[in-house]
């Protein structure tokens, strides 16, 4: 499975055509990405034949929430929902930079029906296995997306590759600083199911620049190849 961020209609569509598996659609790139708008998200589903995943972020400061945002991002999952998304993106920690379950299990209770990626906010933790351990308990989680923790992520190559072995029902999605010259040593060295692109598949690695679907193309013919 090939994941790529999508901020507006046009990247949906150069997406799609270029082949990759699944969209993970955003607005404000530049901040890592946050809740689309809702118009949006209805756009997105009727253009696309391939599953929409959309990010539940209410802001970039922290992944740390209050109640009353955790209530935010409750009603932006049922709008998803309603909206027909293929799933949803969320991540939620306390101040110990713990996984928050309280706060998990508030928003898995409005997940029913829909696939839920816990994002990057899993980089955050002292210990991404005993992460991904605590996440298992949870079947509506189908997916998590890592880059091992922080720097480089071909030296976290071994986090991963434990985080792969020990995430049961889980697929690891390797995404953040996946490009060209890394791709197959993270695919050789980890064995991971999924793989998530940003700003490598756009003009100029930008975050304002367009997807060059030539590059995507490329791209996913490399992952094939290794795969």
């Amino acid at each position: 499975m090939i994941e790529i961020i999508a901020a507006t209609l046009e990247d949906v569509k150069r997406i799609q055509e270029s082949g990759a598996g699944r969209v993970e659609l955003v607005s404000a790139l530049s901040e890592g990405g946050l809740t689309p708008s809702y118009s949006l998200i209805k756009r997105a589903v009727q253009t696309a034949n391939i599953p929409i995943n959309v990010m539940i972020r209410p802001h970039s400061k922290s992944f740390i929430y209050t109640d009353e945002e955790i209530e935010l991002m409750v009603e932006d999952i049922k709008i998803a929902k309603q909206l027909n998304a293929s799933g949803v993106v969320f991540g939620v920690l306390n101040d110990h930079n713990e996984i928050c379950i309280s706060s998990l299990e508030k928003l898995l209770e409005a997940c029913d029906g829909i696939d839920v990626t816990f994002h990057k906010a899993i980089d955050e933790l002292a210990d991404l296995v005993k992460g991904i351990g605590i996440l298992c308990a949870y079947s509506q989680i189908k997916n998590v997306l890592t880059s091992g923790g922080k720097g480089n992520l071909t030296k976290n190559i071994p986090v991963i590759k434990e985080m792969v072995e020990k995430s049961k029902h889980i697929n690891v999605i390797v995404g953040g600083g996946l490009n060209f010259e890394n791709i197959k040593d993270v695919m050789e060295g980890t064995n991971a199911p999924q793989y998530h692109f940003g700003t490598a598949v756009r003009n100029d690695k930008s975050v304002v620049g367009e997807i060059d679907t030539d590059r995507l193309r490329l791209l996913i013919n490399i992952i094939k190849e290794v795969h």
